[in-house]
C-alpha cells in the first residue's frame, strides 16, 4: 500500500498538476486530499482536477473548504480578517452548486491502514479541531494535550504548511506540508509519501513562469499578491513559522 498525501493545495493549479504528473512514475495506489483544496486563485478547475481522480482519491476537509461552504450558504465569516473573508465569498462564488455539495459532505478525519505502519490518522490540522496550531515549536506538554486521545500509532496533517515530523511518546506526527502555499526554503509543492517501507517528506518544482501566467490570467482579484508570494517567491520556513506563533499568541 502507497499512499500521497497532497494537503493545503489553495487552488494552486500548476503545482497540483505538478505533483499529479510526478505521481504517474510514483504510482501510488490512493491519493489522500488533506484538505484546504479551493482557497485560492484557481479554486473551481482545481477542485474539478480532484474530482477526475474518482476513486483513486479520497478526501477529508479542511477549515478552508468549510469557511468557503458558510459562504457559499450566506454564512457570517465576522471570525476571519475583511481581506480573509471577502477571498473565501470571491471562491465561493466562483463554485457550482454540486461542487459546494462536495466540499460539504467531506469528512473531518480518516484512519487507513499501511502494512509495516499501522493504522494512519488523517486529519486537517489536529484530531479535534481543523485550524488549532501547531509547530516545531510547540511544547511538549502541548502536544501531549492535542494528541491525549489519539490511538492510532500515527497522525497525518496539514494546516500550518510547514514540513515536519514531530513525536509524542509512541506517537509520530507528520506534517505534509502545502502543495500551493508552501512555508519552504524552496520553492516548489510539498507533500507526503507513505508506504510499508515509512515514509518520506517530498518536494516536486514546478515552472514558475508558466505558473505565474496561468494563475494571472484568473479572475481572482487577489492573484498577483498570491503569485508574488507562493510562486515567484517563496515564504520562507521561518517567516511562516513567526506568523504562526503570532497567531498562536493571539489565541
Amino acid at each position: 500500500m502507497k499512499i500521497a498525501a497532497l494537503y493545503d493545495i489553495h487552488g494552486n493549479l500548476p503545482a497540483l498538476n505538478a505533483v499529479l504528473n510526478e505521481l504517474k512514475e510514483v504510482q501510488p495506489d490512493l491519493i489522500f486530499i488533506g484538505g484546504d483544496i479551493v482557497s485560492g486563485p484557481m479554486p473551481e478547475k482545481t477542485l474539478e482536477r480532484l474530482i477526475q481522480l474518482g476513486d483513486k482519491a479520497r478526501y477529508i476537509r479542511g477549515n478552508g473548504d468549510r469557511e468557503v461552504v458558510m459562504a457559499f450558504e450566506g454564512e457570517s465569516l465576522e471570525h476571519m480578517s475583511e481581506k480573509g473573508s471577502e477571498k473565501q465569498q470571491w471562491v465561493a462564488n466562483q463554485l457550482t452548486s454540486s461542487q459546494r455539495d462536495f466540499l460539504s459532505k467531506m469528512p473531518t478525519k480518516k484512519t487507513l491502514y499501511i502494512k509495516g505502519l499501522g493504522n494512519i490518522l488523517f486529519c486537517h490540522a489536529t484530531p479535534t479541531s481543523d485550524e488549532e496550531i501547531f509547530t516545531p515549536h510547540t511544547s511538549k506538554e502541548r502536544l501531549e494535550a492535542i494528541f491525549n486521545d489519539v490511538n492510532e500509532p500515527i497522525v497525518v496533517c496539514g494546516h500550518t504548511h510547514i514540513q515536519f515530523k514531530a513525536e509524542v511518546g509512541d506517537l509520530c506526527i507528520l506534517n505534509a506540508g502545502s502543495v500551493g502555499m508552501p512555508f519552504a526554503d524552496e520553492r516548489g509543492a510539498y507533500w507526503l509519501l507513505l508506504s510499508s517501507q515509512g515514509y518520506e517528506f517530498r518536494r516536486t518544482p514546478y515552472d514558475e513562469e508558466a505558473a505565474a501566467k496561468e494563475i494571472g490570467a484568473s479572475n481572482d482579484p487577489q492573484a498577483q499578491a498570491f503569485v508574488n508570494t507562493y510562486v515567484q517567491n517563496v515564504m520562507t520556513k521561518s517567516k511562516g513559522m513567526e506568523i504562526l506563533e503570532s497567531l498562536v499568541k493571539k489565541r
